[in-house]
């Protein structure tokens, strides 16, 4: 049988500590029981742990911002008046186009409004030149979706459209 990993957050190591020390019999002191802890994830002591450099919470009122933008089947419905949103918005498009993929102009137009309810492919595409998101030929004949690692807070906006 596979073992199925279950991620755990943890928002406060102390506190959990402190659970974790009042369940176990036998007297250890609390900073013994930050460096169990801290071994028991994957670092020395607890010292190394809390010097571990930590990706930054999503924004979550822009999540649920540009997510407005979206219907329930994950279309974008409409281009927002706000630039930052129009730019998040743009992330879930990104998403679901195909990873090192040659396409015409034409290919990624049907591809873009397959995902919209509203027909502006060419303003998409071209927001997603400009921000580096597409990689367009100086002719103009392909496209291609530029490969990066989306922020926190988009990749907590792909992940809500598309789930």
């Amino acid at each position: 049988m596979t073992r199925q990993a279950i991620p755990l957050t943890i928002p406060d190591i102390s506190l959990f500590a402190k659970a974790l020390r009042a369940q176990l019999p036998g007297e250890t002191g609390h900073q013994s029981m930050l460096n169990a802890v801290a071994r028991a994830a994957g670092y020395p002591n607890f010292q190394a742990l809390s010097a571990a450099p930590r990706e930054p919470e999503p924004d979550r009122r822009a999540v649920d911002r540009a997510a407005a933008w979206f219907d329930a089947d994950g279309h974008f419905t409409a281009w927002p008046a706000k630039y930052s949103v129009q730019m998040l918005c743009l992330w879930p498009i990104w998403a679901q186009l195909p990873a090192r993929e040659a396409m015409t102009e034409r290919q990624i137009s049907d591809r873009i409004h397959a995902l919209c309810t509203f027909r502006d492919a060419a303003r998409i595409r071209r927001e997603m030149v400009n921000h580096e998101m597409l990689r367009r030929r100086l002719d103009g004949s392909e496209y291609r979706r530029v490969e990066q690692k989306p922020g926190p807070t988009e990749r907590a906006l792909i992940a809500r459209i598309l789930a």
